[in-house]
């Protein structure tokens, strides 16, 4: 079988900002062709299917820049150096963004969505027993509005297209099939 991988001949950080690098490489294809790639380049994220203690799904209401509106969806966000695991990370994302603390996290999927440009990776969580416990800790260059809703209306505002925020669509899509 012939080998696909490309021969990473050199590589630097074309772009970087908070959040993200914008990774600039020349390449040799397996047929010798030489040519440039450029990818995103973050560090893994979390995204929670939070629910609380009776059973509501805590969503949040966010300001999108790049696409210029409100968007409702899951809770989610970076990775940071000081999260000793990805279970750390979401119980963190959940409190800063919600003020909700979980009760138990369980592991759902990691996915990688959007690998042809991007080298990122989402591990999503189900968070039980959700509490409202503290105030939103929110980032400098975040405006999250906190709500609760089922999952079916959930459905019901994706299908409505009300709702076309991937991570959203993809973490409820994964909570149905695998759970």
């Amino acid at each position: 079988m012939e080998d696909l991988s490309w021969e990473v001949r050199d590589s630097e950080v074309a772009y970087a900002c908070p959040g993200f690098d914008v990774i600039h490489e020349d390449v040799r294809l397996p047929d010798g062709t030489e040519t440039d790639f450029d990818y995103l380049s973050e560090p893994p994220a979390v995204v929670l299917v939070p629910f609380t203690e009776d059973g509501d799904l805590v969503v949040i209401e966010e300001w999108r820049q790049a696409v210029e509106r409100v968007n409702r969806g899951l809770p989610a966000g970076g990775t940071e150096s000081a999260d000793v695991d990805l279970e750390t990370a979401a119980r963190r994302e959940l409190a800063e963004e919600t003020g909700y603390e979980a009760g138990s996290l369980e592991r759902l999927v990691s996915v990688e969505p959007a690998n042809g440009f991007a080298n990122s990776v989402h591990h999503y969580f189900v968070a039980r027993d959700c509490t409202p416990t503290a105030e939103q800790d929110l980032d400098h260059d975040e405006t999250i509005r906190v709500d609760t809703t089922t999952v079916d209306a959930m459905r019901e505002s994706i299908r409505e297209d009300d709702v076309s925020d991937g991570r959203t669509v993809l973490g409820l899509l994964a909570y149905q099939f695998f759970s």
